[in-house]
């Protein structure tokens, strides 16, 4: 089945349509994992985005059931060159095709992924349609008609409607209570507290610092999520009520917020950082970790100055702000995912750093 990718600043590529036929409008914008395809699909931080994998053979380890990140598909759309005819993986339950088919992601195949990304490089990431009409003009204007994906709030979308406790691993004791403010978390970052022995209860996105704290937590964890932090003022005004009231870690979205929290600014990216292999400089003890990264947004460096914080990590592509850390109080922040799936097991100590303060906070009061 034909199919075209229209970009916002009229650009055409032509292409097959699989999984669900259909049409669908999203912000278009490139990952350069190897492979986490099903991470990628079910991760809640590209809500509203159509994701491009760079790599050229997607598909061929098939779909299992282990490997989700959310409960359902969270991505607006899905871009690859070649399908993978084969599955070869004894996980393996099913082909990509039929997977998005069944939950509804329109997709599209035979497309230079290569020349994509080198035009979303140079241009910047920008909404686009997956169509099976070649017209421009109507995709183009369909696109024109509709929200850009700075508009839309998608953390009331992806958080929970109702706090849930997520079970800890089979012979594990509880050691700490977290409270965790979903943005859009990932069952990994829920998997990787809960086997350090802390008991995750996860809270929605609007929650205040009256429920918050009303759980007497131990520590709080701000999680990963999508859109533009400078939308979401009722996080940051509940983020500022909870500073200084337990220890606190934030990740990616989380960051981001407690960014604003401090006093920054945030900024979209060009471009983001999309993918499982970005170089960040550790400031304190010069190690370079190899990270998993999904953000189209920054804390910007020339508003950190004038907060209570300092900057702890530094992406070495580019120079931008990736972890802070409070002057005085027990809270930090990174721009990275630390759970390492899919990625690299570098960041794994991050949570370790974590316990560390919680410990710290119980035997000091």
């Amino acid at each position: 089945m034909k199919s075209y990718l229209i970009l916002d600043d009229g650009t055409v590529y032509a292409g097959k349509g699989f999984g669900r036929a259909g049409e669908q409008i999203g912000e278009v914008v490139f990952n350069t994992g190897m492979t986490g395809y099903q991470e990628i699909l079910s991760d809640p931080s590209y809500r509203g985005q159509i994701v491009t994998l760079t790599y050229p053979l997607i598909g061929n380890y098939g779909i299992n059931e282990e490997d989700f990140e959310s409960r359902q598909l969270q991505v607006a759309g899905f871009i690859i060159k070649d399908l993978s005819q084969v599955e070869s993986n004894w996980r393996s339950s099913g082909n990509l095709h039929d997977f998005l088919d069944e939950r509804g992601i329109v997709a599209i195949q035979d497309i230079d992924t290569r020349a994509l990304t080198r035009h979303l490089r140079s241009r910047g990431v920008m909404m686009g349609i997956i169509t099976p009409d070649p017209d421009p003009y109507i995709a183009l204007s369909k696109l024109k008609a509709s929200t850009q994906y700075a508009g839309i709030d998608y953390v009331t979308q992806v958080s929970t409607d109702k706090p849930y406790t997520w079970p800890l691993p089979t012979g594990v004791k509880e050691r700490f209570k977290v409270a965790l403010i979903d943005y859009g978390v990932k069952f990994s970052i829920l998997n990787s507290l809960s086997a350090l022995g802390c008991s995750v209860t996860v809270l929605p996105c609007a929650s205040t610092s009256a429920d918050v704290l009303g759980y007497d937590p131990d520590g709080i964890f701000l999680s990963s999520g999508p859109g533009d932090p400078a939308r979401l003022d009722y996080a940051v005004n509940t983020l500022k009520l909870l500073l200084g009231k337990r220890p606190i870690m934030g990740i990616c979205l989380g960051h981001q917020l407690l960014g604003l929290a401090f006093g920054c600014r945030t900024y979209k990216l060009k471009f983001g950082h999309r993918g499982v292999n970005h170089p960040v400089k550790d400031l304190d003890t010069g190690r370079i970790h190899i990270t998993s990264q999904n953000h189209g947004y920054a804390v910007d460096v020339a508003t950190v100055e004038d907060a209570a914080v300092d900057i702890s990590h530094i992406n070495l592509n580019d120079n931008t702000v990736e972890g802070l850390r409070h002057r005085e109080l027990p809270v930090f922040s990174i721009q990275y995912n630390p759970e390492t799936l899919p990625g690299s097991g570098d960041n794994g100590c991050l949570f370790e750093k974590f316990i560390k303060l919680m410990q710290s906070h119980r035997q000091n009061g």
